[in-house]
């Protein structure tokens, strides 16, 4: 059974061991996601912390996923940027996937930026291109409310009409028609992997209304928008999901293409951000 007066006094602990470290406030957190790491090139960094330096902090067991909080600034944002995630598929509780988004909220931030790599079921988005989220469906994972309600966090009973910011995803989608970056609006899709959806889950998934898919992301919306945190997602499509195309998916060619367009992603992650 879930404690969640325990969790909430680890929260409490992990955020007085950081601010031990560092007096720095972040306005905005930013999730990174596969291979989107070396976005903290951008930032003037005040302070690094590796996951593994906080005590029974989950750790991230994926290549591609560094593991470690960044503190510093983007242009005169104050941002903590979390470089790499774990992932329900590596064995964690559901409640530890979410701790890191809860530990930003609960030092400061008010608005977050979750990224990931994604396949694309919809013929139209293509590899190398940025989806921006209007919505999610959540339904194939647990949720990360589930369990006694933390109220110091968020309400019971939360609203998911508005989950994903309007004004957020409205200066996304005019950050890259500026930058000539393309950015397409859909619905995303989160499913447990580790291995990847077959076919006829695409088809499924396609039948529900998903333009993407991936596994990570809607939990930690969930959890960011229940303390009361503004959230905008933004997928890297990285592959077409099975079925759409007629090849072998591999993680090399997900890191592989978040490499190649990890310009074009800055400069739309930025461009949020500030």
């Amino acid at each position: 059974m879930f404690d969640a007066n325990g969790y909430y006094i680890r929260l409490k602990d992990y955020a007085e061991t950081i601010k031990k470290r560092t007096s720095f406030t972040p306005e905005c957190a930013v999730t990174l996601g596969s291979g989107l790491g070396d976005f903290v090139k951008n930032m003037r960094v005040e302070c690094e912390i590796s996951y593994s330096e906080l005590p029974d902090f989950p750790v991230s067991t994926v290549s591609g996923h560094a593991g470690k909080f960044i503190f510093g600034y983007l242009g005169k944002t104050p941002v903590a940027a979390m470089q790499g995630r774990v992932h329900y598929y590596e064995g964690y509780d559901i409640h530890d996937v979410v701790l890191p988004t809860r530990l930003v909220g609960l030092l400061g931030a008010k608005r977050i930026v979750l990224t990931n790599a994604v396949g694309s079921l919809n013929p139209e988005f293509r590899p190398g291109q940025f989806v921006v989220l209007r919505d999610h469906i959540s339904s194939f994972v647990p949720s990360p409310l589930i369990g006694q309600n933390i109220d110091e966090l968020g309400l019971r009973f939360t609203d998911m009409t508005a989950l994903y910011d309007p004004e957020m995803r409205e200066k996304a989608l005019k950050i890259g028609e500026n930058e000539h970056i393309p950015v397409h609006e859909g619905v995303f899709v989160q499913c447990t992997g580790p291995q990847f959806e077959t076919p006829a889950e695409i088809r499924m998934y396609r039948a529900l209304g998903a333009d993407t898919v991936g596994m990570s992301t809607a939990v930690e919306a969930i959890a960011a928008h229940h303390m009361g945190l503004r959230v905008c997602a933004v997928n890297c499509v990285t592959n077409m999901a099975a079925g759409i195309d007629a090849h072998k998916l591999t993680h090399e060619e997900v890191k592989e293409t978040a490499d190649r367009v990890a310009g074009d992603f800055a400069r739309l992650i930025m461009g949020i951000v500030e």
